[in-house]
């Protein structure tokens, strides 16, 4: 099974573990709680009328948690390396190794400029639409890519984008990840049935 380390507990971190681990992957997430989304309130996030961003953040968690996504809650990355099969995720406290990496480090860009990601004169980090940097399997999203369009809405469809590019290349060909309430009833049981 491919690992995918996400560096970031914020929107687009928590959406690309989400879709990673749920499709399969065994997904680590470095979660320091500096998100930003603890001084927002979301109006604007489609399926949300009004949600304080901690408590956006605490149910987010949760998901992924569900989905058995291992939180290093409080640990820091302190740099991240490629040997060009796969990367070094550094801690204060140790290594670890993962076939891809999602940068969802906000407008802090020197985890992505450390490891040789390209950017424009801005300091911005290149990416395209499936959120690749210029390093193979390593992926920018939300403010790290973007110089002003900081919208929590925006950070989560990065997250799932890069989430979304990585299970293609795993599995060979375009991969969608589509559910219907059945997918619901089989993943969580007569708890689905009974809100349905």
């Amino acid at each position: 099974m491919a690992s995918v380390a996400v560096v970031g507990g914020g929107p687009a971190g928590l959406s690309a573990a989400l879709f990673t681990a749920k499709n399969g992957l065994d997904t680590t997430v470095f979660d320091t709680d500096e998100t930003w989304m603890h001084k927002a309130h979301l109006f604007n996030y489609p399926g949300i009328g009004s949600i304080g961003g901690s408590e956006f953040v605490g149910v987010a968690r949760q998901q992924v948690d569900d989905f058995g996504v291992d939180r290093k809650q409080g640990e820091e990355v302190t740099g991240v390396a490629s040997d060009g099969d796969g990367f070094t995720i550094t801690t204060d406290d140790r290594e670890y190794e993962a076939d891809y990496v999602v940068l969802a480090t906000g407008a802090d860009r020197s985890l992505a400029t450390d490891l040789g990601c390209a950017t424009d004169d801005d300091g911005v980090v290149e990416a395209g639409v499936e959120m690749e940097t210029s390093v193979d399997d390593a992926y920018a999203t939300g403010a790290m890519v973007r110089a002003e369009e900081w919208q929590a809405v925006i950070s989560a469809g990065d997250g799932a984008a890069a989430a979304l590019n990585i299970l293609s290349k795993e599995k060979g060909e375009h991969y969608h990840d589509f559910d219907v309430p059945a997918d619901a009833a089989e993943t969580f049981g007569a708890m689905a049935d009974d809100e349905a």
